[in-house]
């Protein structure tokens, strides 16, 4: 009857568990950090502002920004640097978009409801999105800016009292260059996840 061998704890075992350790101790700085530079990368995006005629609502780069931060960094991460975000915002550090009137009164003007919605639109292409697949990447970048404009006509119906009103305002004047930042999105989203992999 042969003795089962028993696997000696040797130098092979040691590397990963301080692997393993040195992991550990790096989250805690690592989680700010993350939150801190998605939410500064959004803060800039917003600074990109074209007004567009007969609309209160600027034509920025935030909801690129948002749909990457929630595609690349994953959907805790992004809605977790949105908050921040927001919650800088409203405390009046000038990282909205500069045509408003900044502050928490940010939030309750005309374009409040797309502010609010970009924690959920990151949560959700974070969740969504999928390495290694272009169209899901796509699809992802699409549900995500859909979020974004229905929190958008959600506050403008509340402010003008007029769904269809605040759809002309606030969602049609829009839809061209949307549909190329979501196929922007998506395509940074896919080689994102794809160099990612590689490197893994």
């Amino acid at each position: 009857m042969t003795r089962p061998t028993l696997q000696p704890e040797g130098p092979s075992r040691r590397p990963s568990v301080a692997a393993d350790a040195a992991r550990r101790t790096r989250l805690p700085l690592a989680w700010p950090l993350t939150l801190v530079f998605a939410a500064a990368l959004v803060a800039l995006s917003a600074q990109v502002a074209i007004p567009v005629p007969g609309s209160p609502v600027p034509m920025t780069l935030q909801p690129l920004a948002v749909i990457l931060v929630g595609g690349l960094f994953g959907a805790a991460a992004g809605a977790g640097a949105l908050v921040l975000y927001l919650t800088v915002g409203a405390f009046g550090a000038p990282v909205f978009a500069p045509a408003g009137p900044g502050g928490l009164a940010q939030l309750f003007g005309p374009t409040g409801g797309y502010l609010l919605a970009m924690p959920i639109a990151a949560a959700l292409v974070g969740r969504l999105a999928q390495r290694g697949r272009l169209l899901r990447s796509v699809l992802a970048a699409g549900a995500g800016l859909a979020v974004i404009h229905v929190g958008g006509w959600a506050q403008l119906t509340l402010l003008t009292g007029d769904p269809a009103r605040a759809l002309a305002l606030g969602t049609l004047p829009f839809l061209a260059q949307d549909g190329l930042k979501v196929i922007l999105a998506g395509l940074v989203l896919w080689r994102g996840h794809h160099a990612l992999r590689l490197r893994s």
